[in-house]
């Protein structure tokens, strides 16, 4: 028998929306097949897609959604060439055992050099007075020009980048506050406020680093800007549905917010060939850019990299660690046996099921690991060579089996 149960030329994967060519390089370097397209599919054209995928790969645009899911009759992983996952519907994921990934961590940097470059551009106004200039106007003033030092900057949400942000501006001279629900180290200086209305009311600039989960939506809105400071500055990098867009263009217009930087959107063009609208558009001291955040060469560079190897301990080893809806493993190498993959749902007396069909068919069992969460559990078991393969297919029909899988 060959190392692979299943040879990897014969594995598809499908990645959409321009994945860096790294990830594409480091999937078929190990043996597999690989296909891209450059934009977002809607649910009907993935449904049509995704018919005899093992792999999808994604990043924001492409909803992978229960309805897909049900669709996906190959379907092993799914994994997001980006931080967030609020996208794919991971329950749904972890009912078809689907592995979801993602790349919490490569794009922080980038993020956090765009929130310090927006805040001293809009503190010193410089798109309004670099655009009079384009039409020849020379405005040579210090009116409402300040320095990023000795000011205080709010930041919501103080996970990676919210975190690393806090460094580098504390280092700029910056004093830090922020908000978090989670219990967080505070790093150097930077002080906790025990609720968003007080890190408002505290900040000059409030920047916005929360995730994209439903909770989330319209978290700032008509009575938080009231609770800014007047002339305040205000960015969102974090995800387009936590801000009420309609409350942040009044507030601007009426001279509450005296500056603003977003780089995402309620709604955005699935592809650049899509028009873009918004109620922000021509507001003085207002810096609307393309959900770049994460888009330099280096950080889809070090996505492409971490997702790619994140699939490949998974299809290579079972492992699913940074796995966002299955249980965590670490799994070394498959060494001198074979390696069966077992995921079904956590339900009393599986375990036991699956131990005595692997009895009954006669299987030395080398070494055994079962993780569960609340929802799905996992079993991972290495196994002596010497056995009937055609016992091994009554593991698939144990009650509450969602995915079998079997290495050598």
């Amino acid at each position: 028998m060959g190392r692979w149960s299943f040879p990897r030329s014969k594995i598809r994967m499908l990645l959409l929306e321009n994945i860096h060519p790294a990830a594409v390089e480091a999937l078929e370097e190990a043996g597999y097949s690989v296909e891209t397209q450059k934009g977002a599919l809607d649910e009907d054209d993935l449904i049509a897609a995704i018919k005899g995928v093992h792999v999808l790969g994604i990043r924001s645009k492409t909803n992978v959604t229960a309805r897909v899911l049900e669709q996906a009759d190959r379907l092993m992983a799914v994994a997001a060439f980006c931080i967030g996952t609020n996208q794919i519907d991971l329950d749904a994921a972890a009912d078809h055992g689907v592995a979801v990934f993602n790349a919490p961590y490569s794009n922080t940097r980038s993020v956090v050099e765009l929130a310090i470059g927006l805040t001293i551009t809009l503190m010193r106004d410089v798109v309004d007075k670099s655009a009079a200039m384009h039409t020849g106007k020379w405005n040579k003033s210090a009116d409402g020009s300040r320095e990023l030092r000795g000011k205080t900057l709010g930041i919501v949400g103080y996970g990676a980048i919210g975190s690393q942000l806090s460094v580098l501006a504390e280092a700029l001279g910056m004093r830090v506050i922020f908000h978090d629900l989670s219990e967080r180290l505070a790093l150097g200086n930077a002080k906790r406020m025990r609720n968003l209305d007080a890190l408002l009311a505290e900040a000059d600039v409030v920047t916005l680093h929360v995730d994209g989960r439903r909770e989330n939506t319209n978290l700032i809105g008509p009575a938080q800007f009231q609770q800014m400071k007047e002339g305040a500055l205000f960015l969102n990098l974090s995800r387009g549905h936590v801000v009420n867009i309609g409350a942040l263009a009044q507030a601007i217009q009426g001279g509450r917010i005296g500056g603003a930087a977003l780089d995402v959107f309620p709604e955005e063009p699935r592809t650049n060939a899509d028009p873009f609208d918004s109620p922000l558009m021509g507001l003085r001291n207002v810096i609307l850019t393309p959900h770049i955040g994460g888009s330099t060469e280096e950080a889809q560079e070090a996505i492409a990299e971490f997702a790619a190897e994140r699939l490949l301990g998974y299809l290579n080893r079972g492992d699913t660690t940074f796995s966002v809806n299955l249980p965590n493993v670490q799994l070394a190498e498959v060494s001198g046996g074979h390696r069966i993959l077992h995921i079904h749902r956590n339900q009393p007396g599986v375990m036991a099921e699956l131990n005595r069909e692997l009895a009954t068919a006669g299987l030395n069992i080398l070494g055994q690991h079962l993780k569960t969460d609340e929802r799905t559990g996992y079993v991972i078991t290495d196994v002596d060579r010497d056995y009937d393969p055609e016992a091994l297919k009554a593991l698939k029909t144990v009650a509450g089996t969602l995915k079998f899988r079997l290495l050598h």
